[in-house]
């Protein structure tokens, strides 16, 4: 359906984009760099497999969607190294990325498309378009001054909230799932299926992997942390 290929293309732009950032900002040597595209190739290559193949309700399938987390979280945890290195990609960045979330329409088309129902595409597409819309003049601020203001906090935190609530309500209107406690017709089981598994299960973690280095970086700023205005 149009849909689905508008839906590939649209998430694979947002894969492409998100690892060309990470590869090209990270300071670290160009072998960790090519090592890390090619796990993170490998990583969504192991997922759009698992979908293809399995069912939709399948822990292993749940799991994918920790894998990053936990291990960026590890990284972070037992090396300085990998801390210098993710802390090294700008905040700004990170940040102008989420511009790619105002296609979350395609979760209210999805709606109207009958594969979608209940709260959960309302939420989540309504967040992400938020989110998505205010990205740019954010990052354009974060530019110009620290990223303790509390306008740049207000957008990371609603943000991150956006994807955590998605998260919760996906999981809890997903027809078959050992969690579910909404009952809305075909709830997020649209979100079971090609190509738009890999928003919950692959853009989703990165994401919100993305806000905690924003809010990191917002801390590692001393508190008189100012940058000068831009002419």
């Amino acid at each position: 359906m149009i849909l689905d290929t508008i839906g590939t293309l649209v998430i694979g732009g947002a894969l492409a984009a998100l690892l060309a950032t990470i590869t090209s900002t990270l300071a670290a040597p160009l072998v960790w760099r090519i090592t890390l595209a090619a796990l993170g190739g490998a990583w969504v290559s192991l997922v759009v497999g698992a979908i293809a193949a399995g069912d939709g309700n399948s822990p292993a399938i749940f799991v994918s969607f920790a894998v990053p987390i936990l291990g960026i979280g590890l990284c972070a945890a037992l090396s300085r190294a990998s801390r210098t290195a993710i802390m090294s990609i700008p905040a700004t960045a990170i940040i102008g990325l989420n511009v790619v979330r105002v296609l979350g329409v395609d979760f209210l088309l999805l709606v109207s498309d009958g594969r979608l129902a209940g709260p959960f595409p309302f939420s989540a597409g309504i967040g992400d378009i938020i989110t998505g819309v205010a990205a740019v003049p954010v990052a354009v601020l974060a530019s110009r001054t620290s990223l303790r203001d509390p306008r740049i906090m207000v957008w990371n935190a609603f943000g991150a909230l956006d994807l955590l609530a998605a998260v919760v309500l996906g999981v809890g209107s997903r027809n078959g799932s050992p969690l579910q406690f909404i009952h809305a017709g075909v709830g997020s089981d649209g979100f079971a299926n090609l190509p738009w598994a890999l928003v919950p299960l692959v853009l989703v973690p990165l994401f919100l992997i993305g806000h905690v280095i924003v809010f990191a970086h917002a801390a590692s700023e001393p508190r008189t942390s100012t940058r000068p205005a831009m002419a």
